[in-house]
């Protein structure tokens, strides 16, 4: 809280609270029918009221200095998060941007491959099919897969292996 708002609640407070002495040294005074007693206590009166009045001022002055501040401090915050939103979403694309380029293999087909691969499935390097029969195409897409290793050469065929299961009850 504000410096002034403190300052304007307690001085308001205090001067509401010591405006109630004169103001009953008043009604004794009517009472009494002392017009010179009633005089000087609603001068006191009027002169705590006005001071309780200062300080109302005084405090709106200070909750509008906080609401500005807060407000400030809110926009700030906001920029701050929205900047470390775009800086996490920057590190993301670039994390990812990375991983696609360490995971990525780039193949080059020669133009014996690219022969070849016409010649046995029917379908040209740029996709198009020249109307080789279904067996023939089946026939070389049915090879056996090959597993090479770390510096490229062919590894042996791993045998298939069989599951078993055993049930007992």
């Amino acid at each position: 809280m504000h410096t002034k708002t403190m300052e304007g609640l307690v001085g308001a407070s205090t001067n509401m609270d010591l405006l109630h002495t004169p103001f009953r040294v008043y009604k004794e005074a009517r009472q009494k029918g002392d017009a010179g007693a009633m005089k000087r206590a609603m001068g006191y009166v009027n002169e705590y009221s006005d001071k309780a009045e200062e300080y109302m001022e005084k405090a709106e002055k200070g909750m509008k200095e906080d609401a500005e501040e807060a407000k400030e401090k809110a926009k700030a915050e906001r920029e701050n998060a929205l900047k470390k939103r775009r800086e996490e979403w920057e590190e993301l694309e670039n994390r990812i941007e990375e991983g696609r380029m360490k995971h990525t293999d780039t193949v080059e087909i020669s133009k014996d491959g690219k022969e070849a691969w016409s010649e046995n499935t029917g379908v040209d390097s740029d996709g198009m099919d020249n109307h080789v029969p279904a067996e023939t195409a089946a026939d070389a897409v049915k090879s056996k897969p090959v597993i090479y290793t770390k510096d490229g050469s062919v590894s042996q065929s791993q045998k298939e292996s069989v599951a078993k299961l055993s049930v007992s009850v």
